[in-house]
């Protein structure tokens, strides 16, 4: 077995441009028909309007009330709770589709929508470098897509670093799943930052990192004085205030976490490992199918509040279209893979894809030697 350290690789891999299959021509055609023929836009609808409405109302509601109202701890901490459960949902609705350049057709609504990361402790340009560069082209491949980089605490993937530790890490890793958006807080930015800009990373046209830099800790300073420094001045004790930070981001982070890891970290779907001359077997777009999975499609509330990231397989072969059409995209992509006879992963059920995760996890902590 090839094994590659948990660092990223500079050296980017190329996939094969020879689709003889024509799944993706074939495909294209299909999905492109359907929003001509029924003469509708790509990008968002009013949908996507109502539910950035109702996902900052359920954001931002408890924060005003904690500030303003006196109240018991357990129930500041229960909004709080409510909090980091509407600060996930804009990340995979409202902030997710604007930065993929889904939400609108108009790119400035898009910019800002897309800026709503940054109430969510987060950065545009490294969540853009690292999500839409790294993790939507290198999908699933250890070295290149940072998603499945988690130090060497948590062991992804058959080709990183087996140590004695990850016999438990099925028990261990639900906790730490939590510490996702706490992180981008505090550390992650800075250090993503530094690397992205030392690689020469970007989307779209290059900035200054004289820009980047100070965008990022202006944003971090305005971001600690909205949710530390302005509840203790309204009078809110600063421990219940730091100890209600951290449980919104908590609960964020395990929202966010296990939505992540059910569409790419199961037994189902592949990590595949460049060729020595850092080629890849598939193309990119097949590559899609072998290395993403789906879950719970048909569940209305989760179609609902993770923004189509159940539908992970139509999200990565068309990120620049929103969310709100993958249901019906679905049809065309699970009817040409089956025709080409190109693997569709699917979990009819979250319960499902939660074990599926569960049981990898568990697989993935046996030693390699020994299994």
């Amino acid at each position: 077995m090839r094994i590659i350290q948990n660092h990223m690789n500079t050296t980017a891999p190329t996939f094969s441009n020879q689709d003889n299959l024509k799944f993706f021509r074939t495909l294209n055609s299909r999905v492109n028909n359907y929003f001509k023929e029924n003469n509708i836009p790509k990008t968002g609808n009013w949908k996507i309007h109502l539910k950035t409405i109702i996902l900052f109302t359920i954001f931002l509601t408890p924060y005003f009330l904690i500030l303003t109202l006196e109240m018991s701890i357990w129930l500041q901490l229960l909004l709080n709770i409510l909090m980091g459960i509407g600060m996930a949902g804009i990340g995979m609705n409202v902030m997710h589709d604007g930065n993929h350049g889904a939400y609108s057709s108009k790119s400035w609504i898009n910019k800002f929508m897309g800026g709503s990361i940054y109430i969510l402790a987060g950065n545009v340009y490294n969540w853009q470098v690292q999500h839409n560069v790294l993790h939507h082209t290198y999908t699933n491949i250890l070295g290149h897509d940072e998603d499945l980089d988690a130090g060497r605490i948590i062991r992804f993937t058959q080709n990183a670093e087996w140590r004695k530790f990850h016999k438990f890490q099925h028990y261990y890793s639900f906790f730490l799943y939590g510490l996702l958006t706490f992180n981008w807080s505090l550390t992650t930015d800075f250090k993503q930052m530094r690397a992205y800009l030392k690689r020469k990373l970007s989307y779209g046209t290059p900035q200054s990192p004289t820009r980047l830099w100070t965008v990022l800790v202006i944003t971090k300073i305005i971001y600690a004085l909205i949710w530390v420094v302005l509840p203790i001045a309204f009078g809110v004790i600063w421990w219940k205030v730091l100890l209600g930070f951290f449980v919104m981001h908590y609960a964020a982070g395990l929202i966010l976490s296990i939505v992540f890891q059910l569409a790419h970290v199961v037994e189902e779907t592949d990590n595949p490992v460049p060729n020595d001359n850092g080629e890849m077997e598939n193309t990119w777009a097949i590559h899609q199918l072998y290395t993403t999975a789906n879950f719970a499609p048909k569940n209305k509330i989760v179609n609902w509040f993770t923004g189509g990231l159940n539908h992970q397989i139509e999200h990565h072969l068309y990120p620049h279209i929103s969310h709100v059409h993958y249901g019906k995209i679905a049809e065309f992509v699970k009817q040409t893979a089956h025709e080409c006879n190109l693997p569709y992963h699917e979990f009819k059920t979250m319960r499902s894809a939660v074990v599926a995760h569960y049981k990898h996890l568990k697989d993935l902590g046996q030693n390699p030697q020994i299994a």
